[in-house]
């Protein structure tokens, strides 16, 4: 053997023996996915030796970008631990989310049945839908923390994840393989991070740029395929790539789950998934799907790219609210309109139609002297979720304002995108920014007035300058504006409501329908015997305002577990238009180079 094969032998074998210390020290996870155990997963951990450090398995109480109180503890039903012998060691449970290990040093596996979340009934805290789990006859959805725990001190070590699932199963997951065919993770946090969705499966993908972007759906009723789902949705990648200048990825997978309900849609740092009603896919239904997967997708930027320490050492035994949510999400609303308008999904007029939206919801369906700090402080908190919904409506809305002052500091030449560009190569996955002094950070890198803006709209819970940010682009915003036009309404405005269970829950009602005898507090299921749901309650009541003043309509209500029947009656009055953005025809030269700025990719 000469000395060249020689060296490339033991090169290869120093190779081979590195990668299979590599997988040894790895932590071994099984997973038995069957449909016939009732809504159960069976999980075994495989361990190298242990020390006393290593004495209790933690299960999540949270996971980043829920913002909810899980406990996954809760949904365990058998925790046990065995030598190396198979033979049982002892175990106890010490808290909700933690089970210790009485012979840790012993220990080589460990053994847990876990009940899916979706179908099992918990009493307070139900994990949203589209961050839990759920195993059915056809399909399975998988999230890491609801899945799999980690050994105290052992939150950083490597996994490698073996899954069992029926021979004719599909699987799409942000996750790759190794040679052996275990989906490997760096660390437990990356195993949160990256969900799988398996089952009767169809699978589209596409290049953006140089990134794959790949598609995965399972559809109920077969309504909705990937193929032609992911080309509804070309347009919105192609806006994303122009409003993020190069894609700070280079895998992305959107996980979609159709069945009966609606639960939203949750983003990871290479991937995101959605829990939606089944539709046929039509173009409207496509736009309103598209709507939601441009927001979870630009959280490749923040915070895969942009975020604290708080998220980069992410605490899954006590949630930490932090600070700067309206970084993760607010911006992260804005820029999912801005790329659309830029990018010519949207007109001028229906971005600020959806603006007037999140205008209406902030001023009337939420405590507005709660700051966009204090709601990121306290989102894990009972008080903080109440007005959670927040962050979408005034968190957008205050990150739209901020792009407008600094399209104005800079002479229309660095909006908030042009910065959230330079923030994101400044930091990046593996670099947070600080939690404490981020505020600071932002204004150095900008200019002494926007220090000024975050700390009246962020920190506190100052009224937004809309009228007065607008009309630097030649928008007029009137707060209330009359019309002088005579229309067929409801009554004085429209009914406000909530979601309880996914039942439309009436909060404040017009005199009308005091007077039919609908009170706050009803439950609204049908308008002339048509069922309501919280998607198509908007566009009922645009239909029905299509009628005549004096025209009856029956609405059925639900108040104290029953159902009746009541029936009211369409008015005219003066069409008054609140929360209302007009683009305006007389725009002066300085108002229209700016708005020619701030439309468009700098």
């Amino acid at each position: 053997m000469n000395a060249l094969r020689f060296a490339t032998l033991v090169g290869s074998l120093l190779a081979a023996s590195t990668s299979l210390t590599q997988a040894q020290k790895a932590l071994i996870y099984t997973v038995d996915i069957d449909p016939k155990t009732q809504d159960l997963f069976q999980v075994q951990l495989e361990v190298p030796k242990l020390r006393k450090e290593q004495s209790i398995y933690q299960f999540a109480a949270t996971a980043p970008g829920t913002y909810q109180v899980m406990d996954i503890g809760r949904f365990v039903r058998k925790f046990e631990a065995f030598d190396a012998q198979n033979k049982p060691l002892e175990v106890k449970q010490a808290s909700v989310n933690q089970w210790q290990l009485l012979q840790p040093e012993k220990t080589r596996f460990i053994r847990y049945t876990i009940a899916e979340t979706w179908d099992t009934p918990v009493t307070e805290h139900r994990v949203y839908r589209m961050c839990g789990t759920s195993l059915e006859a056809d399909h399975a959805l998988l999230n890491g923390q609801g899945i799999f725990g980690y050994l105290q001190g052992w939150q950083a070590k490597p996994l490698r994840i073996k899954l069992n699932y029926p021979a004719d199963w599909k699987i799409g997951t942000p996750l790759t393989t190794d040679k052996q065919g275990y989906y490997t993770a760096k660390n437990y946090d990356q195993a949160v991070d990256s969900p799988f969705l398996l089952g009767r499966l169809t699978e589209a993908r596409t290049k953006l740029g140089d990134a794959e972007v790949a598609l995965y759906c399972f559809s109920k009723t077969d309504q909705v395929k990937a193929e032609p789902l992911l080309g509804y949705m070309q347009k919105m990648l192609g806006a994303a790539q122009a409003f993020l200048v190069q894609l700070p990825v280079k895998r992305y997978t959107f996980l979609y789950h159709f069945d009966d309900q609606s639960a939203g849609a949750w983003e990871h740092s290479y991937s995101s998934e959605y829990v939606l009603r089944e539709t046929p896919l039509t173009p409207e239904s496509a736009n309103g799907i598209t709507s939601i997967a441009a927001h979870e997708f630009f959280h490749v930027v923040t915070p895969l790219n942009i975020h604290s320490e708080i998220i980069e050492q992410f605490n899954f035994v006590q949630p930490t609210g932090s600070e700067h949510l309206w970084l993760y999400e607010g911006t992260t609303e804005w820029a999912s309109g801005m790329m659309k308008l830029r990018g010519g999904l949207v007109t001028l007029e229906e971005y600020l139609q959806e603006m007037s939206g999140k205008v209406a919801y902030a001023q009337t369906r939420t405590d507005t002297t709660y700051s966009l700090s204090k709601l990121g402080l306290n989102s894990f908190s009972d008080e903080g979720q109440s007005q959670y919904g927040n962050i979408y409506q005034r968190g957008a809305l205050t990150a739209a304002l901020l792009d407008l002052r600094l399209l104005e500091l800079s002479g229309g030449k660095r909006g908030l995108r042009e910065v959230m560009n330079e923030l994101t190569k400044r930091y990046g996955p593996n670099k947070p920014f600080s939690e404490k002094n981020f505020f600071e950070e932002f204004t150095k890198l900008t200019y002494p007035e926007i220090g000024d803006f975050l700390n009246r709209y962020v920190k506190q819970a100052e009224p937004l300058p809309l009228q007065e940010y607008y009309a630097k682009v030649g928008i007029r915003y009137s707060p209330v504006l009359h019309t002088g036009q005579q229309v067929v309404a409801l009554g004085a405005h429209n009914p406000s409501y909530r979601l309880v269970s996914n039942t439309v829950q009436l909060t404040e009602v017009p005199a009308t329908w005091q007077s039919c005898g609908v009170a706050v507090g009803d439950d609204l299921l049908a308008v002339n015997g048509t069922a309501i749901t919280p998607t198509s309650l908007r566009s009922t009541m645009q239909e029905l305002q299509k009628g005549k003043a004096g025209e009856e309509y029956e609405l059925t209500i639900r108040r104290g577990g029953a159902e009746q029947k009541v029936r009211c009656r369409l008015i005219q009055q003066e069409q008054i238009k609140r929360y209302n953005f007009a683009v305006l025809p007389d725009a002066t030269p300085a108002q229209l180079a700016l708005r020619q700025a701030w439309v468009k990719n700098l």
